[in-house]
């Protein structure tokens, strides 16, 4: 079953958002230990924890990295598919009566 190119806009239109709140708290986390690392003297093992996908009693450190990566391949093949052109755009060859007209 091919996809149409609005189902994939629906697609990307639809997941981006839900899957851009992870990635963006994995690149600020992460970010932001290095940063604090920095300064030596106190505790950042929560940034790390919340980097890793621990939240809390919610912790899914076992299958957060593999979601984010499958996320993150998802809108990049959603979004190479409508930047890409799936058809190349040639002119219409003239027929013999429109080569008669265009002398």
């Amino acid at each position: 079953m091919a996809l149409n190119p609005k189902m994939i806009r629906r697609i990307h239109r639809t997941l981006a958002p839900i899957l851009a709140l992870p990635l963006v708290v994995t690149v600020l986390t992460g970010s932001l230990y290095q940063i604090a690392r920095l300064n030596q003297n106190l505790d950042y093992y929560w940034l790390i924890q919340i980097h890793k996908g621990q939240w809390g009693p919610l912790d899914l450190q076992a299958v957060y990295p593999f979601l984010n990566g499958l996320g993150l391949l998802v809108m990049v093949a959603t979004g190479l598919s409508m930047w890409l052109p799936t058809k190349p755009h040639r002119r219409p060859k003239h027929t013999e009566s429109q080569r008669v007209l265009d002398r």
